[in-house]
């Protein structure tokens, strides 16, 4: 790892610490440095990524979902048009994205371009964070309207597994 890579792994480590969002390092062989995240702050936050590969000049920040049993069962006939207006939703939001319809679960991510010398700045990460966490919140909402009355709350509490969350990741 280079000294720059070093500075800002360093500074994203250090944003995540002090709004005391950082959980663990991430570690695989195709990227430079990772961490994961909850966001936002306090319980009931999403985990998150934020990593950068190697030999890219570029962090991507991520939020991976997996959709409940219970939601692909509502959404039955309908799961390809969820699935196109998620798309159509992503598009508009300006977020990457990676759909894996077979499975029923979807990641959305931003990339953020580093300068040369020059470090990111903690709004523009934040920025970035917010940007694709508002944009799983939005998607959440159109499958909220394509379940609607189609799911009762007992359908959660007999699958207890969906009550951890989902470490999906199409990076790892």
């Amino acid at each position: 790892m280079s000294i720059k890579e070093s500075k800002i792994k360093h500074i994203i480590r250090e944003y995540l610490l002090e709004e005391g969002l950082l959980r663990k390092n991430l570690d695989s062989s195709k990227i430079e440095f990772g961490f994961q995240f909850s966001f936002p702050p306090g319980s009931g936050g999403q985990i998150m990524a934020v990593l950068k590969p190697k030999n890219k000049n570029l962090i991507i920040i991520s939020i991976g979902t997996q959709i409940s049993k219970p939601h692909v069962e509502a959404l039955n006939d309908k799961k390809l048009k969820f699935f196109m207006d998620l798309r159509k939703s992503f598009l508009l939001k300006d977020v990457f994205f990676r759909i894996d319809v077979s499975n029923n679960r979807y990641e959305i991510s931003d990339q953020i371009f580093l300068k040369t010398n020059k470090l990111i700045s903690k709004n523009s990460f934040f920025k970035s964070i917010r940007k694709v966490f508002n944009s799983a919140v939005y998607s959440n909402i159109i499958l909220g309207e394509y379940c609607s009355g189609k799911i009762k709350p007992e359908d959660f509490t007999k699958n207890k597994e969906l009550d951890s969350g989902s470490d999906f990741s199409l990076y790892s």
